[in-house]
Parts: C-alpha cells; sequence; structure tokens
C-alpha cells in the first residue's frame, strides 16, 4: 500500500524514476552499533523485510543497484530474485570514520560535542569521516549516470541524499526524510511516497 509523503519542488535537473530501498535489518542495527563501511549479517527480520521488498516491486523490469556492501548486496539478491544487478561503489553508506563498529549511546557520552544539538548532522563530524558533501557529489553522480528508471538497495543516509538530490532540496531539509527498512522509498518528478 502506498502512502502519500509530500510534494516537494519543482527546480534541479530531472531525474529518472526511482525505487529505492535501504538494506534489511542487520545484528548491529539491532545492537546499536555504526556499520558505516563496514558490515554484519543480516537477521532474520532483515531476510524478511528483504522478502517483502521483493513483493512490493512485483514484477517491475527496471535497471537495477545496489552498494557494494554485503548487508546491500544480500538484501539485493533477495529483492531481485537474481544477481543480475550492477554493483556501485558510489551507493555505499556513508563512512563514519573513527566511529565504525562502536555504540551509539556510547559515542554520545564520550563525544558530547559531536552530538550536541545536531540531529542527524551528527555524521557530518565524525572523526575521519566523510562529509555530507562528499556524499551528496557522489550520489548526484550516480544519479547523473542514470540512463532511465531504476531501482536501487542502499543504507540510510545515502538513501536519505539520493531522495535529496533527486527531489532539490537543500541539505538542511535532509532529517525530514525518514527511512523504514522492509519498505520502497519512491521518488517521481519530485514527489516522495513509500510503498509498505
Amino acid at each position: 500500500m502506498a502512502a502519500f509523503i509530500g510534494d516537494f519542488g519543482r527546480g534541479g535537473m530531472a531525474y529518472p524514476d526511482l525505487y529505492l530501498m535501504r538494506h534489511g535489518e542487520t545484528e548491529w542495527n539491532v545492537a546499536g552499533r555504526l556499520q558505516g563501511r563496514l558490515d554484519s549479517p543480516l537477521t532474520p527480520r532483515g531476510i524478511r523485510q528483504a522478502q517483502r521488498q521483493h513483493d512490493l516491486i512485483g514484477n517491475l523490469h527496471l535497471d537495477r543497484y545496489s552498494s557494494p556492501q554485503p548487508r546491500a548486496v544480500l538484501t539485493a539478491q533477495t529483492v531481485f530474485g537474481t544477481t543480475d544487478f550492477a554493483q556501485d561503489d558510489r551507493l555505499a553508506e556513508i563512512d563514519v570514520g573513527d566511529f565504525t563498529g562502536l555504540s551509539l549511546p556510547e559515542l554520545q557520552s564520550s563525544h558530547p560535542q559531536v552530538f550536541k544539538n545536531t540531529g542527524i548532522f551528527w555524521y557530518d563530524r565524525t572523526p575521519n569521516g566523510e562529509r555530507f558533501a562528499q556524499l551528496q557529489h557522489r550520489v548526484t553522480a550516480f544519479l547523473r549516470d542514470l540512463s532511465g528508471p531504476a531501482m536501487v538497495v542502499t543504507h540510510g543516509v545515502t538513501l536519505r541524499m539520493l531522495r535529496l538530490v533527486a527531489m532539490a532540496w537543500p541539505m538542511d531539509r535532509l532529517a525530514e526524510l525518514t527511512v523504514e527498512q522492509g519498505a520502497v522509498h519512491i521518488v517521481r518528478n519530485c514527489r516522495h511516497e513509500v510503498w509498505r
């Protein structure tokens, strides 16, 4: 069932229709550990979420892409029902640098200055991590290379940034874009909806 989220700005470059999915739940998601460029296995619930995404996309026959990180690749294999999809480094999750593999609650206690009054923007402050401007640059390059509508399996922060760029939103609205595992986030003509 589709849930209408909003009618957003019409500015910027027009991109093909996008069917965007986050990988299924992982063991580190459950533990509250930051994965970044590392990886952890999908949980049984994560596999069910990927199966749900497979059911949601039905018989769509579009170009298929995945982040090369194992949690995304395994999700994509389930979602697409095949290994016939392109893996693109530009779809990898944001690199959280020195915070990789650590627990978010512990980091909030040990690095309060990074998390103070930032909301999601603490990602832009991780020691030795990737910055939002770098992430924006690589996902923009990915979107510009698309030749038609596409289905994409990626990660939480990268999924937000893909939608931000595709809808020509300013960076300060990034936190408004929620992310759901087991759902399909669709952007068509600067309009966003979620299939659940």
